[in-house]
């Protein structure tokens, strides 16, 4: 697979993926740039947070579960000297609705968490990954 990313301001890029999309990341301003996209460490907790996101949409999809709704949040902690990995990052499920199957919102999770989101797999080695499920009774 080719990457390109390409300098487009002080400390702004661009990233072309394979897929024909574009990245756009900046640093923020106590580092030199503009503040006009996320930083590259935003961009991977926020792919983080989306893959597995697909992953249990994909799954409770599988499992015929609808009328929920999902987001995800999440908090990290920062090494204090460089370079500034991650060194804890807590995942919050939310899901509200009616009813909610939590055996199955449950194991979509797990299955996320233990075997399909290749990101959580990847960071995983370096990074201490945990997280939670929270519900809400939603009668809408």
């Amino acid at each position: 697979m080719d990457y390109v990313v390409k300098r487009i301001g002080k400390m702004a890029f661009y990233a072309r993926t394979p897929s024909g999309h574009d990245i756009h990341m900046d640093a923020k301003e106590t580092s030199g740039g503009d503040g006009s996209a996320p930083t590259p460490m935003e961009t991977v907790l926020a792919a983080l947070m989306g893959c597995t996101s697909m992953d249990i949409v994909a799954i409770l999809n599988k499992m015929k579960v609808e009328d929920y709704k999902y987001w995800i949040s999440a908090n990290c902690e920062y090494a204090q000297e460089h370079p500034r990995v991650f060194t804890k990052i807590g995942l919050i499920y939310h899901f509200a609705g009616k009813d909610l199957p939590k055996d199955k919102i449950e194991k979509a999770v797990s299955l996320s968490q233990d075997r399909y989101c290749s990101v959580s797999a990847m960071l995983k080695k370096a990074v201490d990954i945990t997280f939670k499920i929270e519900y809400e009774e939603d009668e809408t």
